[in-house]
C-alpha cells in the first residue's frame, strides 16, 4: 500500500498510523520551507553536529512524521503538476487537505485524478467537508472545538470556555480518516474501484459530541461545563485528598458500595439520598462534600494504596513526566526510540494497537526535507537522471 501525501494539517496522524502499519508513505512538501510544522516551536531537537547550522527539527514534526519519504514538489509548476500525475497512476491513496476546490483548479482533483487511477482513493480532509456554506472556510482545530461545541463544554462550571490540552479534533478526524480509507480499501477488493473520502474537523466533532449529543438531540438537554464531572454519573470525577487529587469513577451502584467501604462510609449506600445513581445525581452537591471531607484526611498516596485492588476504578493525576515513567507505558512499550539523521537518538510514542500477527513498527525516522527526492523519481517513477535535474533547474522540486 502506497498513500501518497499532499501537504495536509490533520492528515500527518492518519497517515503516520498508515505507515505504522506498514504502508509507503510519500509526503509532498512545499520546495520553500516544506511542512509548516518543521517550524511550529520551540521545543526543538538539537542537531547532533554543532557544525551543522542549519534549522533543527521541531519535537512537533517530529512527532507525527515517522514510517514517512520527503518529496519537494512545486505543484504549482506544470512539471510539478505532471509529477503528482505520475505519482497518481502508481500510488493506492491520496491524503489532502486543501480547500475545497483548490485542488481542482490545478488538474489535481478527484475527477481528474481517479481519470488516471481508477482504483484511487482520493481522502480530503478539511475544516468543514465538500459540501454546505461553509464548504470554503479554512479549518483549524481550536476554532473547529470552539464551532461545534466541544469548547463550550469543557472547563469548570464557573470558568471560561477551555480548549482541550492537545490537538483532539485533528487527532480524531485522523482515526475517522484512517478508519475511512481502511474500508475503502475493502471496498475496493469488492468493486474495483476506489472513491472520494470526505472527511471533516466539523463532522468529527460533532459526533464525538458522544452522549453529549444524544442527551440534547434525544432529551433536549442543554449542556454545560462540569470539569471534571460527569453529567449523569455520581460520583464520577476529579477529588482533592490531602496533597493532592485523585480520579474517582463508581459507575454502578455496586462500585458505589466499594467506595463506601474504603472510605467508611458504608452508612451513605442505605440514605435515600445517594442509594441508587439517580438519586445520587439530583444529589450531587451534597455528596461531593461528604467524600471531600473524607478524602481530605489523607495523603494521596495512602488513598491510592486503598484503592488499588478492590474493583473501583480510579487514578492519580500524573504530569506529563509521570506519564512516561509509568510502568505500564513502559510494558507496553509505548516509548521508542530511532536513529535521526540530525537529532541524533529521538524517543518517539510508540504504536497504540498491538496485533498477533502483523506488528507495527517505527521503521523509519521522521524524514528530512526533501530526503527522498531522487529516490522517489528515479526508482518509482523510474525518471532518468537528465530528467531530475532539468525539473531541479526549473524548480519544479
Amino acid at each position: 500500500m502506497s498513500p501518497l501525501f499532499l501537504p495536509i494539517e490533520a492528515g500527518p496522524y492518519c497517515t503516520q498510523l498508515l505507515g505504522d502499519l506498514g504502508a509507503e508513505v510519500i509526503k509532498i512538501e512545499n520546495p520553500k520551507g516544506g511542512d509548516d510544522t518543521r517550524a511550529w516551536g520551540p521545543p526543538f531537537a538539537k542537531n547532533m553536529d554543532p557544525s551543522d547550522s542549519t534549522p533543527p527539527e521541531s519535537a512537533y514534526f517530529l512527532g507525527v512524521n515517522r514510517n514517512k519519504k520527503s518529496i519537494t514538489v512545486n505543484i504549482r509548476s506544470v512539471e510539478g503538476r505532471q509529477l503528482i500525475h505520475d505519482l497518481v497512476k502508481k500510488v493506492d491513496i491520496l491524503v489532502e487537505n486543501y480547500v475545497p476546490g483548490k485542488l481542482d483548479e490545478m488538474g489535481l482533483g478527484y475527477q481528474e485524478l481517479s481519470k488516471l487511477n481508477p482504483r484511487l482513493i482520493y481522502t480530503s480532509i478539511t475544516g468543514y467537508g465538500q459540501t454546505g456554506p461553509y464548504r470554503t472556510r479554512p479549518g483549524y482545530d481550536v476554532m473547529v472545538e470552539a464551532e461545534g461545541g466541544l469548547m463550550y463544554i469543557t472547563g469548570e462550571q464557573d470558568g471560561t470556555p477551555v480548549k482541550v490540552g492537545v490537538a483532539v479534533t485533528d487527532l480524531t478526524t485522523g482515526l475517522y480518516a484512517h478508519g475511512a480509507i481502511m474500508a475503502a480499501i475493502i471496498a475496493r477488493y469488492r468493486t474495483g474501484r476506489g472513491q472520494h473520502i470526505d472527511c471533516s474537523l466539523l463532522d468529527s466533532q460533532v459526533v464525538t459530541l458522544a452522549n453529549i449529543a444524544s442527551s440534547y438531540l434525544i432529551a433536549g438537554q442543554e449542556a454545560k461545563r462540569m470539569g471534571t464531572s460527569h453529567p449523569s454519573i455520581v460520583p464520577y470525577q476529579v477529588l482533592p485528598s490531602k496533597d493532592s487529587h485523585i480520579m474517582i469513577g463508581a459507575g454502578n451502584d455496586g462500585q458505589f458500595k466499594i467506595l463506601c467501604s474504603i472510605l467508611g462510609l458504608e452508612h451513605l449506600c442505605e440514605d435515600p439520598a445517594f442509594k441508587a445513581n439517580k438519586d445520587r445525581v439530583r444529589n450531587r452537591s451534597d455528596l461531593i462534600k461528604i467524600l471531600t471531607e473524607r478524602l481530605q484526611t489523607k495523603n494521596n498516596d495512602e488513598w491510592l494504596k486503598a484503592f488499588e485492588g478492590r474493583g473501583i476504578p480510579f487514578a492519580p493525576i500524573n504530569n506529563i513526566a509521570q506519564t512516561f515513567s509509568h510502568p505500564q507505558v513502559i510494558a507496553r512499550d509505548m516509548i521508542q526510540e530511532v536513529d535521526h539523521p540530525k537529532a541524533g537518538k529521538i524517543k518517539l510514542t510508540g504504536p497504540a494497537v498491538k496485533y498477533s500477527e502483523t506488528k507495527p513498527k517505527i521503521r523509519t525516522p521522521p524524514p528530512l526535507l526533501g530526503q527522498h527526492t531522487d529516490e522517489v523519481l528515479r526508482d518509482i517513477l523510474e525518471y532518468n537522471e537528465d530528467r531530475i535535474q532539468a525539473l531541479k533547474e526549473k524548480g519544479a522540486v
